[in-house]
């Protein structure tokens, strides 16, 4: 394999990233990491110092790319229940099947236990339940503190849907949510399924025009 000098870091720690979800942190090596970036061990230990030093810069890199991820379906979701619903459904899609949302609970491990990524969850925390009040302000009933009460409840769904992995995630998240939004704000049970987040759809009128009480997104249709 050639070698990219050149490589960014960014590059380079997305490969780090692959390397841990396929085959568990601990096979985040430099020699792992040279065969997969193309670059010499001895330049990934100039870059990066340690194999702790790596591991940490690894971690951080998810973090970046998470939060990027979670701001751009916020910026896309319909400020409603079912835009929270799409919003949380399109960020369920990066766990794919149960072998790879597995692989994720080992890294979420290495994250729990360094003081200053677990710091960055606490961040990703508040940037997640701040979109999710945006999404329910609105809705009639909507408690104090709506945001966090489904950003928790999302997450049991997430677990509970890997004891028993019969559907997709993302249909499971959407159905679960959809259950548990309409059993909260006393909604009239929805006809369909979220629509999913368009991260590239822009702001504008239509998105303003939704019901803020329904959970059916304006154009969906049965599946």
């Amino acid at each position: 394999m050639p070698r990219h000098k050149l490589l960014p870091d960014s590059e380079v720690l997305d490969h780090a990233l692959a390397l841990m979800h396929a085959r568990g942190p601990q096979a985040l090596t430099f020699a792992a990491l040279a065969a997969a970036s193309g670059l010499a061990p001895a330049t990934l230990v100039q870059r990066f110092g340690t194999k702790a030093d790596l591991l940490r810069s690894a971690l951080l890199h998810a973090w970046d790319r998470l939060e990027r991820r979670t701001r751009e379906l916020g910026a896309a979701a319909e400020p409603t229940p079912a835009g929270a619903v799409a919003f949380l459904s399109g960020l369920s899609e990066q766990y794919g099947g149960i072998d790879s949302y597995a692989e994720a609970l080992l890294v979420l491990r290495e994250d729990l236990l360094d003081p200053e990524v677990r710091k960055r969850g606490a961040a990703w925390r508040g940037l997640l339940t701040t979109e999710l009040d945006r999404c329910l302000a609105g809705a009639p009933g909507a408690p104090p503190g709506i945001g966090e009460i489904v950003a928790t409840y999302w997450q049991g769904t997430l677990l509970w849907w890997g004891f028993d992995p019969q559907e997709a995630v993302v249909d499971h998240v959407g159905r679960a949510l959809t259950g548990f939004l309409t059993a909260v704000l006393e909604l009239p049970a929805a006809t369909t399924d979220p629509a999913p987040v368009d991260p590239a759809r822009p702001a504008g009128p239509d998105r303003d025009s939704a019901s803020p009480v329904s959970l059916t997104p304006p154009g969906a249709r049965p599946r």
